[in-house]
């Protein structure tokens, strides 16, 4: 992809770039919007992702261009405006430059920009937080600054939160910056705070990609965030992590239906996280599977963020032989299932999955095999 990228860049802008990055997308692996909510949660990063390109210029002109747009854009160096329409892509590197002096960075001058993907956009696996990590590397390299891994990380989530409008918490951001090949990503968001956990031999993923709506802007990510924290008023603390089920139990009724309903989700996927650690540390992939199963039926059930689709594909996958578990990964409301399966699952095994999907809705959904992989990294 590195040469690619180069051959690319040259051919637009007819000069080689100065400063490449690549950052990966991830997998939500289990912890279901539990991240905005002050708790914990595990995710992958995987061996595909988003790379950037750029190369510094004089004239106060800042050139962006992506290899799945349509022409280039070029705005002049001011502070950035959110775009809209077919040019709103480039919201995410611009929301980057827009943080970078809320944390003292300096912010580039002009420049020409190439962003290029193997990663499936809409698909759930933060197409979004690569952009942002990868973008993040190249400008801080452009002014010469040499920001902290979490500092960027931080940059990245500012920037989703404040110029591009998603309420998220730390989790694609985090996982994306911190991946590890051959482990899981741990956050304990309060902090937050970052640590990895090895991912047993044998484990793969398969992402099964809907194609369904996963457009999180569009209001239903913010939703159930305005839930949450309706629930964690209600309750009388600061964020969801800080109850139990028993306080969930006693204090439950002050709460409306739908509150209760999202914030018994939050809390038992806490617990379902810890749950997890545990057994993967045991090496017990089949307790993991159960937990990331039981994580979707609450997804289903409780938090109300899965589809007819996703449920669909999640019922197909569990019990099919070398299949541990299955779950929606991501916001939700669309997008994509995750199974995690042995190095036996195969092609073969996940084509009948596809097919009996296409009958029953129309088209068949895109068939991923990922493994872990490395996080951002300026190369």
């Amino acid at each position: 992809m590195k040469s690619a990228l180069t051959e690319k860049f040259l051919a637009a802008f007819g000069r080689a770039p100065e400063f490449i990055a690549r950052a990966p997308g991830r997998i939500e692996f289990i912890g279901n919007h539990t991240d905005y909510n002050g708790g914990i949660v595990l995710g992958a990063a995987i061996d595909r992702g988003v790379w950037v390109a750029l190369a510094r210029r004089e004239d106060n002109q800042r050139c962006f261009a992506s290899d799945q747009r349509a022409g280039p854009i070029t705005i002049p160096v001011a502070p950035p405006e959110r775009l809209s329409g077919a040019s709103s892509w480039a919201n995410y590197p611009l929301g980057i430059i827009a943080a970078l002096p809320e944390f003292e960075l300096r912010t580039p001058g002009g420049f020409d920009y190439l962003a290029i993907s193997d990663l499936p956009v809409g698909a759930g696996l933060s197409s979004s937080a690569a952009i942002e990590l990868a973008s993040a590397l190249v400008f801080v390299a452009s002014t010469g600054e040499s920001p902290s891994r979490e500092v960027l990380v931080k940059v990245a989530r500012h920037a989703e939160n404040h110029f591009v409008g998603v309420p998220c918490g730390i989790l694609d951001q985090g996982v994306s910056g911190f991946g590890r090949q051959g482990h899981l990503v741990f956050i304990d968001c309060r902090g937050p705070s970052f640590d990895t956990v090895p991912l047993p031999a044998g484990a793969h993923f398969w992402i099964f990609n809907t194609h369904t709506k996963h457009a999180l802007i569009d209001g239903l990510y913010a939703e159930r965030h305005r839930e949450c924290m309706e629930a964690a008023a209600g309750l009388g603390v600061a964020q969801l992590v800080e109850v139990s089920l028993a306080q969930l139990a006693a204090g439950g009724k002050k709460l409306s239906p739908v509150a209760a309903k999202r914030a018994r989700h939050i809390v038992e996927e806490i617990g379902r996280v810890e749950s997890t650690v545990s057994a993967l540390r045991a090496g017990d992939l089949g307790a993991v599977g159960k937990l990331l199963v039981a994580s979707h039926r609450s997804s289903q059930r409780l938090f109300e963020n899965s589809t007819a689709e996703l449920d669909f594909l999640v019922d197909a996958l569990v019990g099919l032989p070398h299949v541990y578990g299955a779950r929606l990964t991501g916001g939700g409301f669309g997008g994509a299932v995750m199974a995690l399966t042995s190095r036996e699952f195969e092609y073969d095994q996940a084509r009948p999955v596809a097919d009996a999907y296409a009958r029953s809705f129309g088209s068949a959904p895109d068939v991923l095999h990922a493994e872990t992989g490395e996080g951002a990294v300026l190369l």
